[in-house]
C-alpha cells in the first residue's frame, strides 16, 4: 500500500517537474499514507472561505456563552476531524504557494488561482495522536464574568478595545484536559474567598492575575500564580502566600494534589524569571515529560510543545528531515555531522536527534532554558551537546567561524523560532555558511515573519543585504497538527543547496 501510494505521488510530483534527490524519495517513503497529495489543481481558500467553512453560526447574540468562547479558543470545534484536517491542509498549500509564485517571479498565478501551488510537494497534514485535552500548559484569566462577578477564572470573550469582555468559565473546552479545568476552578474558589480584589487593570489596583497550569503524561501538576503586590508590604504579602498554601494543601484546593505550587509577584504584565523570580510555595520547582524515550525538566516559564504526543511526530519528522536514514524506526544508525540547533529552548529537538550525529551546538537567548537544556542533557547521559546562552544572531557568526577553521563534517541547521521568526543577521549567517547543505525550519505561523525569513534564505544573493551565499531551495513540506479544533498548523519546511 505505501509503494502504491509512493508511486501515484511521483506520478503527481513528475507534473510538477520537480527533480528530486535520493534525500527526498526517502522522505517521501517515510511519511507516505494511503492519502493523496494535492496537485494544488483549483482555487486556493480565501480566508473569507476559510472562515465560512468552520460552520460559525452567523449570529453569536444566539448562542451561548459557552459557544461563544469555544468559537474564540477553538473555532473548528464544529468540524470533524477529518474535516479539520481538510481544512489546515488547503491553508498550507495556500500560504506556502505565495513563497513559490515570489521565488519564481510567476506574477501570472497571483491573478489566476488555477495556477496558484507550491513548486515542492506539501505532504497531507500529519495528525495528532491525541485530539481532545491535549494542552499540557493553560493560563486562566480572572475579570468580570457573566454575572457580573469580577473574581471569575477563565477566558475572555470580547475586546478591551470595545470594553466588553467577560471571562467565561472554560470547562467545555475540547482542548484542555480536566485536570487543568479544576485547577481554574479551586483558584476561583480561592480568590472569591480571599479580602484582597482582583487586578484586572493594573492602573485601577487589586492583586490577584492569571494562573497558569502544567501537567506531564504521569499526571503531575504545577500551578503558578501571578499576583500585583500594589502598595502591600512583604509581611502583608506574606500572609496571602500563607492562605494560597494551606488552601491548595490542606483545604478545597488539595483535591488538585499538587506537585508544585509556584508564585510570581509582578508589576508587569509578563516578566521571565529573571526580572522577577518565580517562588516555589509547595512541592518540586519542576515537573518532567518523555518525548521520544528522552526525559526532560520542565520549569514554571520554560518552553515546552503544548502537545507532548504530537511533539513526537513532529520531532520525528525534524529528526529525519535534518538527517535522513533510511532505517528509520526509531534513533535509527549514526550519519555523523553536525546540528546547530538555533532558539533551542530545553533542547528537546537537539537531544532527541543525538544519536544520530556527532555533535549538536544548541544557541538559546534564555537562561533558564539553556540551564533547563544542560541539565536535560546530563539526565539523558547526553554527550555531544552543547548549549550556548544569548541571541542567536551575536552568537552563530562566531560558531559558524569556529566550524570552518574545524573544517570537514555535514553540517544541517534547525531553527525553531518565536512567530517574530529570526533576526535578518541569523539568517545572513546561514546563508553565507557554505557548509550548511540542510535546513530545517519549524514556523508556528509561516504566513507571518517566517515568510520574511523563507525568502532571504531563497533570494537570488544580494551583496547590499550581505546576503552572499548560495540561494537555498524549499524541497518539501511536511503540516503536523499540534493544536487541533484551532486553525493553527506547525510546518516543518526543508531547505537545500
Amino acid at each position: 500500500m505505501a509503494l502504491a501510494a509512493l508511486h501515484g505521488r511521483s506520478v503527481i510530483f513528475a507534473k510538477r517537474n520537480i527533480l528530486y534527490n535520493v534525500t527526498v524519495r526517502q522522505t517521501r517513503l517515510l511519511f507516505s499514507t494511503n492519502d493523496t497529495i494535492s496537485d494544488g489543481q483549483g482555487k486556493p481558500p480565501s480566508k473569507k472561505q476559510l472562515r465560512k467553512s468552520q460552520k460559525k453560526p452567523p449570529c453569536a447574540d444566539h448562542l451561548s456563552w459557552e459557544e461563544r468562547l469555544a468559537d474564540v479558543v477553538t473555532p473548528l470545534w464544529r468540524l470533524s476531524y477529518d474535516e479539520q484536517l481538510e481544512l489546515k491542509q488547503k491553508r498550507q498549500e495556500m500560504i506556502l504557494s505565495q513563497l513559490s509564485v515570489h521565488l519564481t517571479g510567476d506574477l501570472q498565478s497571483q491573478s489566476s488561482p488555477v495556477r496558484s501551488k507550491t513548486g515542492f510537494p506539501v505532504l497531507p497534514v500529519l495528525p495528532s495522536p491525541v485530539r481532545d485535552g491535549y494542552r499540557n500548559k493553560s493560563t486562566f484569566s480572572v475579570n468580570r464574568g457573566v454575572d457580573g462577578n469580577t473574581k471569575t477564572v477563565g477566558f475572555y470573550v470580547g475586546t478591551g478595545r470595545k470594553g466588553n469582555i467577560v471571562c467565561v468559565n472554560g470547562d467545555h473546552l475540547l482542548n484542555v484536559p480536566e485536570k487543568h479545568k479544576l485547577v481554574a476552578r479551586c483558584y476561583q474558589g480561592f480568590i472569591r474567598l480571599s479580602p484582597l480584589e482582583p487586578c484586572l487593570l493594573f492602573h485601577t489596583g487589586g492583586h490577584w492575575r492569571e494562573v497558569t497550569v502544567r501537567t506531564n503524561t504521569e499526571g503531575r501538576t504545577m500551578a503558578i500564580v501571578y499576583f500585583h503586590p500594589q502598595a502591600l508590604t512583604r509581611e502583608e504579602v506574606a500572609v496571602h502566600k500563607a492562605d494560597l498554601v494551606e488552601y491548595f494543601t490542606l483545604g478545597p484546593g488539595s483535591v488538585c494534589q499538587l506537585d508544585s505550587l509556584l508564585f510570581q509577584e509582578t508589576t508587569m504584565t509578563r516578566c521571565t524569571h529573571e526580572e522577577s523570580p518565580y517562588q516555589l510555595l509547595h512541592g518540586q520547582p519542576h515537573i518532567y515529560e518523555e518525548v521520544l524515550g528522552y526525559k526532560f525538566r520542565i520549569s514554571a516559564d520554560a518552553f515546552f510543545q503544548v502537545n507532548q504526543t504530537a511533539a513526537e511526530v513532529l520531532y520525528s519528522t525534524v529528526r529525519h528531515l535534518c538527517f535522513p536514514n533510511p532505517d528509520d524506526g526509531g534513533g535509527g544508525t549514526k550519519v555523523g555531522g553536525t546540528l546547530l540547533d538555533v532558539c533551542c529552548g530545553t533542547g528537546t529537538i537537539g537531544i532527541t536527534i543525538s544519536p544520530r550525529v556527532d555533535r549538536i551546538i544548541g544557541i538559546e537567548l534564555i537562561e533558564q532554558a539553556v540551564e533547563d537544556a544542560r541539565h536535560n542533557a546530563a539526565l539523558n547521559e547526553v554527550l555531544n551537546c552543547e548549549f550556548i546562552p544569548g541571541k542567536a544572531e551575536v552568537a552563530l557568526p562566531g560558531v559558524m567561524s569556529q566550524l570552518s577553521s574545524e573544517g570537514g563534517g555535514l553540517v544541517a541547521a534547525v531553527v525553531n523560532p518565536a512567530r517574530a521568526g529570526l533576526h535578518h543577521r541569523v539568517i545572513r549567517a546561514l546563508r553565507n555558511q557554505p557548509a550548511i547543505r540542510r535546513l530545517v525550519y519549524v514556523s508556528c505561523k509561516p504566513d507571518g515573519e517566517a515568510m520574511r525569513n523563507f525568502r532571504e534564505l531563497c533570494c537570488a544573493p544580494d551583496p547590499q543585504k550581505k546576503l552572499t551565499g548560495e540561494a537555498f531551495s524549499p524541497t518539501l513540506a511536511v503540516p503536523v497538527d499540534m493544536f487541533p479544533h484551532t486553525p493553527h498548523c506547525e510546518v516543518v519546511l526543508l531547505f537545500e543547496r
